[in-house]
């Protein structure tokens, strides 16, 4: 019974193991970082689309998100964006950010495998997706700040 048991646990851990990697190969380059609104700071586990092609695929094709987690997409320059949600299959939250990192817009609830145009409405440097919600769940607003490594100082 005792070696049913640790055969059991063991094969846990694998599938555990093997869930893991898969969702860090999709994810790609990730970092931390610190969502600061009226309601304080929450950190998130980032992951980081800097490559025409990561931005491309972005969150697509996934049925879940963690909920301490989120994408953000990295442009070399500030511009005004537009997004969709083309092959997303599930709701997201947008937080259009400016180059220091300041909350410019918010998009909230997008409508998965919509090819309808969500535009940034102003200049921006990144792009913070979240699961559908999360923008309420912390408080988010228009002026908050994004805190992360991959927003450097100003």
């Amino acid at each position: 019974m005792m070696i049913a048991r640790k055969i059991v646990l063991g094969s846990a851990i694998a599938v555990v193991a093997v869930l893991a990697a898969a969702y860090l190969a999709v994810a790609g380059d990730t970092t931390s970082g610190t969502l600061v609104t009226a309601s304080g700071s929450h950190d998130l586990n980032l992951e980081i689309a800097a490559t025409e092609e990561d931005r491309r695929v972005g969150l697509m094709n996934r049925s879940s998100m963690p909920a301490d987690h989120g994408m953000l997409f990295v442009f070399d320059q500030t511009q005004p964006v537009a997004f969709w949600m083309k092959n997303t299959l599930i709701p997201l939250d947008m937080l259009f950010i400016d180059e220091s990192g300041t909350v410019k817009s918010i998009k909230t609830n997008t409508t998965p495998l919509s090819l309808t145009p969500i535009p940034s409405g102003v200049p921006v440097r990144y792009v913070l997706e979240l699961n559908g919600g999360a923008a309420a769940r912390y408080d988010a607003k228009v002026g908050d700040r994004l805190e992360s490594d991959s927003i450097p100082p100003k």
